[in-house]
C-alpha cells in the first residue's frame, strides 16, 4: 500500500526533526539525564513538527532498547569497538526507531502506554474527567512511561482545563502529558493557571530554503528529479509548513509526469504563471488603467482563483519593493528577478508601499466577497492611477497652506518620465491685480452634529470606532468592536454592553471612556458619560430533572429576549420603568 510522503518520511529521531533543534535537543537531553518533566506544551504553526516531536519523545521514553549501548544510533553510525562511548554521546536520549514499541508509536497504532487524543472532538469536561481517571493507572511495566498526547489543545473548554488542573500539578508517577496547539493564546485566556504547570516550547516556521533542502533529500530517496524553480514554488505555497510541502509534492507527483517541473507544479496547484504577474506589473508601470479589465477577464476565463492571485501579486510587489530599495528578491525565479531589476527605476518605494497597504486592507474580507473580480479590477485601476491620485493630494495640500507644502516636500523618487498630461497650475495674477495670497479664504465648515439618539448611535457606531482607531488605542478598538450601545439617558449617559463576558475588554472601555466620549462628540452632541454594563456569566447547566416553567417565568424570559433584540425597547423599559404584558 502506498504511504504518503508526509507519513513515510516522518522523523524517527530527535536529530532528524527539521529546524526545531532548540526543542529536540532539550527533550533529548532531559531523557538522557533523567530530568523529564510531567507536562509539555508545544506551540507553533501547523505542520512544523509538534506532533512528530511528541511521538519521538514517547518513543524515546518507551523504547525497548533504551539504556543499551548504541541504542539511539542508526546502524550506519554505530562502531562496535567503542559502542558505549558512542551511546553516551550522540545517541543518548534517542529512540532506536526499530523496536516493536517504537514502530507502533511512530505509525500511530494502538499502544497501551501512549495515547493520542484529538481535543477538537474530545473537548468537554466529561472527556477530561475520563482522561484524568485513565491517567491514574500505571504503565504496563515498571520501566515504561504513560504518555498522553493531546492535539489541538486550544479546543478544550475552560471546564475541561479545570478538571485537568489538579492532575497536571501533581500527576501520578511515570505519567507525562504533551499538549500540542496552534493557538496558545486561547489556552492562556481560558486556563491561565495551566501555563505555569507545563514546560512551553515555541516552534519556528520553516523557511523556504529549509523546505527546499528537505524536499531535495526526500525526492532523492524517491529517485525523482526536480527543477529548482519547482521546489521554490512548492516551498512558497507551503507557507512555512513541512507537512504541507510534502503533501503538495505528493499532489504534483500524482500527475505521473516523473520529473518535478515548474509547469507541473502550476498545473497541479492551480498557480498563476509569473508572466501574468509581470504583465500586470508592466500595465501598472505604463499607467494603462483601461487595459486592466481585459487582463482580469482573461484570468477569469482561465479559471484562476482570485484569492490565490491576490496573494501572488502581493508577493511580487514585495519583491519589487526589495529590489527598488537596493536589496534582492531571493524567493523568485532568476527570470523574474531580472525583470524586476529592469523595472527598478519605473517604481518608487512610496508607491509600492501604498499598493501593499491597499492589498492588506482588502485581504481580510476578500475571500468572503462574492465580487472578487470586481474588487481586483478596482484595486488594479487604483494602482494604475496612483500617480494622478498623489498629484491631486499635493495640489490640495498646496492650496491649503498657500503653496508652502510644495517647497518643503521631499524630492520625488526616480522614475521614468511619464507621457505628458494636462496639469492644474495656479494662474499668475496680472501686474495691477490684487495678489491671490491676500484674498481671504473661507474657513472650512465643520460637519453639523446631531442630537444624541440610541438608534442613530447604533447605526453610526462604526464611525465612533474608526475615530478611536485613529487615536492609536488597539485594545480599546478591539473592545468597542465587540460592544454596542444599549441605552442613552436624558442626561447624556451612554450605556454600552459587550456581546460576551470579558473582563479585559470591560476594563479597557472603562479606562478609555474619555477617548470614546471624544469620538462620540465628533458626530453627536450631548454625550456626558460612558457606562459599561456588566455581562453576567451564564449559569452552569443543571443536570437534574428539568423544572416546569410557570406562566410568569415564561413571560419574563420572553421579555428579556425582546429587550436583547431591540436596544430602543430596552432603553424605554429602563428609563420609564415599563412592564411588558404580552
Amino acid at each position: 500500500m502506498y504511504l504518503a510522503l508526509a507519513r513515510k518520511y516522518r522523523p524517527k529521531r530527535f536529530a532528524d526533526v527539521a529546524v526545531q533543534s532548540h526543542v529536540s535537543n532539550t527533550l533529548k537531553g532531559a531523557i538522557a539525564r533523567g530530568r523529564v518533566a510531567h507536562g509539555y506544551l508545544l506551540c507553533g504553526p501547523r505542520g512544523v513538527g509538534k506532533t512528530t516531536l511528541a511521538r519521538v519523545l514517547a518513543m524515546a521514553l518507551n523504547c525497548e532498547r533504551r539504556g543499551e549501548p548504541g541504542a539511539g544510533l542508526r546502524a550506519e553510525d554505530t562502531q562496535p569497538p567503542d559502542a558505549t562511548a558512542l551511546a553516551s554521546a550522540e545517541g543518548a536520549g534517542e529512540p532506536c526507531g526499530e523496536c516493536a514499541s517504537c514502530t507502533r508509536i511512530w505509525s500511530g497504532s494502538a499502544s497501551l502506554d501512549v495515547i493520542e487524543i484529538d481535543a477538537a472532538s474530545n473537548r468537554g469536561v466529561d472527556d477530561a474527567r475520563d482522561l484524568r481517571e485513565r491517567a491514574m493507572y500505571a504503565p504496563t511495566t515498571e520501566d515504561r512511561y504513560k504518555v498522553y498526547i493531546v492535539d489541538e489543545a486550544h479546543m478544550l473548554t475552560r471546564e475541561a482545563w479545570n478538571a485537568l488542573l489538579k492532575i497536571l500539578e501533581e500527576p501520578p508517577p511515570r505519567v507525562i502529558f504533551v499538549f500540542a496547539t496552534t493557538d496558545p493564546q486561547r489556552i492562556a485566556q481560558a486556563a491561565a493557571p495551566v501555563m505555569s504547570r507545563l514546560q512551553r516550547f515555541d516552534f519556528k516556521r520553516i523557511s523556504p530554503a529549509e523546505v527546499r533542502q528537505r524536499l531535495t533529500t526526500v525526492l532523492a530517496a524517491e529517485a525523482v528529479g526536480a527543477d529548482d524553480e519547482a521546489l521554490a514554488m512548492i516551498a512558497r505555497a507551503a507557507d512555512g509548513s513541512m507537512r504541507d510541502a510534502l503533501s503538495l509534492t505528493d499532489q504534483v507527483l500524482s500527475m505521473g509526469e516523473g520529473r518535478l517541473t515548474a509547469s507541473a507544479v502550476r498545473s497541479a496547484l492551480g498557480l498563476v504563471p509569473e508572466e501574468e504577474y509581470l504583465g500586470l506589473l508592466e500595465l501598472i508601470a505604463d499607467r494603462r488603467a483601461a487595459d486592466v479589465f481585459p487582463a482580469v477577464g482573461r484570468l477569469a476565463e482561465s479559471g484562476v482563483d482570485f484569492a490565490v492571485f491576490l496573494a501572488g501579486l502581493a508577493d511580487l510587489l514585495r519583491a519589487q519593493l526589495a529590489v527598488v530599495l537596493g536589496g534582492d528578491a531571493p524567493d523568485v525565479s532568476e527570470q523574474t528577478r531580472a525583470a524586476l531589476r529592469a523595472r527598478r527605476d519605473r517604481f518608487s518605494a512610496p508607491d509600492l508601499l501604498r499598493m501593499l497597504g491597499a492589498i492588506a486592507e482588502i485581504e481580510p474580507y476578500y475571500r468572503k466577497s462574492s465580487q472578487q473580480q470586481l474588487l481586483l479590477e478596482t484595486l488594479l485601476v487604483r494602482f494604475a492611477l496612483l500617480d494622478r491620485t498623489v498629484e491631486l493630494e499635493d495640489l490640495l495640500r498646496g492650496i491649503g497652506d498657500g503653496g508652502g507644502a510644495r517647497e518643503t516636500a521631499s524630492p520625488p523618487s526616480k522614475r521614468a518620465p511619464d507621457p505628458p498630461r494636462p496639469t492644474m497650475r495656479r494662474a499668475e495674477p496680472p501686474p495691477m491685480a490684487r495678489p491671490l495670497a491676500d484674498v481671504p479664504e473661507p474657513a472650512a465648515k465643520a460637519a453639523p452634529r446631531v442630537a444624541l439618539d440610541l438608534n442613530v448611535l447604533c447605526e453610526r457606531w462604526g464611525e465612533v470606532v474608526d475615530r478611536v482607531r485613529s487615536a492609536g488605542r488597539p485594545m480599546l478598538v478591539s473592545a468597542l468592536e465587540h460592544a454596542l450601545p444599549v441605552a442613552v439617558s436624558a442626561q447624556g449617559a451612554i450605556t454600552v454592553q459587550l456581546e460576551q463576558p470579558n473582563e479585559i475588554f470591560e476594563r479597557a472601555i472603562e479606562t478609555g471612556a474619555a477617548e470614546v466620549l471624544s469620538a462620540v462628540a465628533g458626530t453627536f452632541e450631548g454625550a456626558t458619560k460612558l457606562v459599561v454594563r456588566r455581562v453576567e456569566q451564564p449559569a452552569p447547566a443543571v443536570t437534574d430533572a428539568p423544572k416546569r416553567l410557570t406562566e410568569d417565568q415564561a413571560r419574563r424570559e420572553r421579555a428579556q429576549l425582546l429587550r436583547k433584540k431591540d436596544p430602543a425597547l430596552d432603553a424605554a423599559i429602563e428609563e420609564l420603568d415599563l412592564e411588558l404584558l404580552e
